[in-house]
């Protein structure tokens, strides 16, 4: 009997180098990812900056990594609504700029036409001076060590990441949900990581370690059950749980929109409890960097299952 690869996999997960992607992309060198904002001195802005860096991630494996050009706008601001909530549609006499979806695709040695899709937007909020630590450079730093961990896994079935943005307006997951739709692609499974490890003050201080899946569909639910499982057969130690969203949300709801119900998300808590979201605490130091490592591990060991049909 063949041996099960997910508990070694799992443990190639390196929080030490998660932190300092984390880092990296929330404090030094890169205070922000907006387009709308570059360090001085520095010669691009800051998302296309962490495209940059990205980008290099990805390739240090040898991941062939593609970019999506798209057209989107900073948010406004509107300070007379609660912190959390403050932005506002630009206008049409707001800047045009374009952005990047950032794909890798690593191609199944026997399905290669079935996908498992994991999402991260990878940009911080674009109408308020926020790090997005939690938001979402967890999501971020955690696709590019799924990535890295499974580059020389024999996968049955394609693993692909997209790397998109959302703190912008229009997002580019509609783009490359619309585009993939269009296409045909057989998406069999998506996992949108965002805010991995967000939680409430309390459950900080507590030192709970918590994941929720969101789900839109029975078969997400499904996908939402495949969490609760990996957790308890591996023994990550998360406290799983699993909500049923009213309507679409989030780039996995891009996915949904577009056609696709294998679809869920994966977040720290629900209602989203982080008390620094949307805010300029949102910053690296805050992280619960244990949380986000069993989180990444638990998307992992889900997309895993799938590949081999467990």
């Amino acid at each position: 009997m063949t041996a099960d690869p997910i508990p070694g996999l799992m443990k190639q997960v390196d929080g030490q180098r998660m932190s300092k992607h984390l880092f990296h992309l929330s404090k030094h060198p890169l205070p922000y990812r907006k387009v709308n904002y570059t360090v001085p001195g520095h010669a691009k802005n800051t998302l296309y900056e962490a495209d940059d860096f990205i980008i290099w991630k990805l390739g240090c494996p040898g991941y062939k990594v593609k970019r999506e050009p798209c057209r989107a706008q900073a948010f406004r601001r509107d300070t007379s609504k609660p912190v959390r909530s403050q932005f506002s549609s630009p206008t049409q006499e707001d800047p045009w700029y374009t952005l990047y979806n950032i794909y890798v695709k690593k191609r199944g040695q026997t399905h290669p036409n079935e996908i498992i899709l994991f999402i991260a937007h990878k940009d911080s909020q674009s109408w308020i001076d926020s790090p997005g630590a939690y938001d979402n450079a967890v999501g971020t730093v955690a696709c590019i060590e799924i990535a890295r961990v499974l580059t020389d896994y024999p996968s049955r079935r394609s693993i692909w990441f997209l790397f998109c943005n959302e703190e912008h307006t229009p997002w580019t997951s509609v783009t490359a949900a619309n585009k993939a739709k269009e296409r045909g692609d057989n998406i069999i499974a998506a996992f949108n990581l965002d805010g991995l490890g967000g939680k409430s003050q309390k459950d900080t201080d507590e030192g709970r370690k918590t994941n929720f899946t969101l789900y839109t569909t029975p078969e997400g639910e499904r996908l939402a059950d495949l969490m609760c499982y990996v957790n308890e057969k591996y023994k990550i130690g998360l406290i799983q749980e699993k909500h049923k969203r009213e309507s679409p949300g989030d780039d996995d709801g891009s996915y949904v929109k577009a056609g696709y119900t294998n679809v869920v998300a994966n977040i720290g808590s629900y209602p989203y409890a982080d008390p620094n979201y949307h805010a300029p605490g949102d910053v690296a130091d805050l992280v619960d960097l244990t949380n986000l490592r069993m989180s990444t591990q638990a998307s992992l060991a889900a997309a895993v299952t799938i590949d081999l049909d467990m």
